[in-house]
C-alpha cells in the first residue's frame, strides 16, 4: 500500500522509511492543510504531524480524494475535527504516549536556560565578552515547582524537580500517587501560581484549559517566576504574556509551543517577513526563549512515535482498534 506522510523532518525521514519498509511510503516536508490537501488524492492512508490542519474542510477534501485513514504522529488532537471525521467515516488514530522524559527534560532545559541566562552568556563569549553582568541566576534547591498536569510527563518533570530538592505543588483533576509520594501537595490553581517559583504546563489543550494562563493568572504569579510551556501553545494567552513582560515581570519564560505556530514552526522563515506581531514582540525580550516545538524530538521518543504510527496503520488494515484510535473505522474500504 502507498502511504503519504506529511510534515516529515529530515531526521525523521530515514526512520520512517525503515519502519514502513513493507509499505510504499512517500515522505513530504510540507504540512497538511487546505493548500496541500490535493497531494493526498488517491492515498487511502496518510500520516501527519502535530501541525497538520484537519478542520472540516480539509477532512471533506481528503474523503472526496479517497483517503480513509489518518494517522497523526502526535499525542494531542485538538487540531482534528473529530465529529466531522466520524461523519465522513474516516479512521483517525494518534500516538497516545511516548517517552515522557523527552518533554520533561526539555522543559527543565528551558527553565534552567532562562534562569542561568545561558543564551545571553553564549552570545557574549562568542564575542570574547566574559563579563558576568546580567547573568545572575538562582538556586533551584529549596525553590517551589508548580506543575500543572501530573500525568506521565508532569510526573517526570516532578521527579527532576525533586532531585533538585524543590518543594512540589501540583494541580490536576486527579492526584498522581507517584507525585504524592515525592511530597507533592495538590492545591488550587491560584495558590499554585502565587507560590511557585517555576511553573510548568503539562495539561492537554481542551476548551476548559484554553488560555488557562490568562491575564489574571499571570498577575497572580510572582514577579520573578519562571514560566515554561512545552505542552500546547493555546494554554497561554500570548498577548497577555507580552503585556506582563513589557512591565518587566518574570525571571524568564520558556516557550516550546506557540498558539499561532501552525504555518510557522518546522519551516524556514528566515528570508521572509513574519507578519505575526505578537511572536515578533516575544522575540525582543532577552528573558524569553522560544523554541520550535522540539521538546519531544529525541531518538527514543521519535522512534516510539513512528513505531506506534506503524501499528496504527496496520491495525486499520486489519480492521482492528486500540487505545490510540480516536475515530474507529467507518465506511468500508474500497
Amino acid at each position: 500500500m502507498t502511504i503519504l506522510a506529511f510534515g516529515v523532518q529530515a531526521d525523521e525521514k530515514p526512520l520512517l522509511a525503515r519502519a514502513f519498509a513493507d509499505h510504499d511510503l512517500h515522505a513530504l516536508d510540507v504540512d497538511l492543510g487546505p493548500d496541500t490537501t490535493p497531494l493526498a488524492r488517491g492515498h487511502e492512508v496518510i500520516t501527519v504531524s502535530v501541525n497538520a490542519r484537519l478542520d472540516a474542510g480539509v477532512l471533506r477534501d481528503l474523503a472526496a480524494g479517497g483517503t480513509r485513514m489518518i494517522a497523526q504522529r502526535a499525542t494531542g488532537f485538538n487540531n482534528i475535527d473529530l465529529p466531522t471525521a466520524r461523519e465522513l467515516g474516516l479512521t483517525v488514530a494518534r500516538v497516545s504516549h511516548y517517552s515522557p522524559y523527552s518533554v520533561a527534560e526539555f522543559a527543565w532545559t528551558l527553565a534552567m536556560a532562562v534562569n542561568r541566562r545561558i543564551v545571553r552568556a553564549a552570545r557574549r563569549t562568542r564575542e570574547f565578552d566574559f563579563r558576568l553582568d546580567g547573568l545572575l541566576g538562582r538556586d533551584m534547591h529549596g525553590a517551589t515547582a508548580g506543575v500543572l498536569g501530573t500525568g506521565k510527563i508532569g510526573e517526570a518533570f516532578s521527579r527532576i524537580a525533586h532531585g533538585f530538592g524543590m518543594r512540589l505543588l501540583g494541580w490536576d483533576v486527579s492526584p498522581n500517587p507517584a507525585c504524592t509520594a515525592l511530597g507533592m501537595k495538590y492545591t488550587d490553581l491560584p495558590r499554585l501560581l502565587a507560590e511557585a517559583d517555576v511553573i510548568s504546563l503539562h495539561v492537554p489543550l481542551l476548551p476548559e484549559t484554553h488560555h488557562i494562563i490568562d491575564a489574571a493568572a499571570l498577575r497572580t504569579m510572582k514577579d520573578d517566576a519562571i514560566l515554561v510551556n512545552s505542552s500546547r501553545g493555546g494554554l497561554v494567552d500570548t498577548d497577555a504574556l507580552v503585556d506582563e513582560l513589557r512591565r518587566g515581570r518574570f525571571t524568564g519564560v520558556g516557550l516550546d509551543v506557540y498558539e499561532a505556530e501552525a504555518g510557522l514552526f518546522y519551516q524556514d522563515k528566515s528570508l521572509e517577513v513574519v507578519a505575526d506581531d505578537t511572536l515578533a514582540r516575544l522575540m525582543t525580550f532577552n528573558n524569553v526563549i522560544v523554541s520550535s516545538h522540539q521538546a519531544y524530538y529525541t531518538r527514543e521518543a521519535v522512534g516510539q512515535i513512528i513505531g506506534t504510527t506503524l501499528r496504527n496503520v496496520e491495525d486499520y488494515l486489519a480492521g482492528a482498534t486500540s487505545e490510540n484510535t480516536l475515530v474507529a473505522p467507518g465506511l468500508s474500504r474500497p
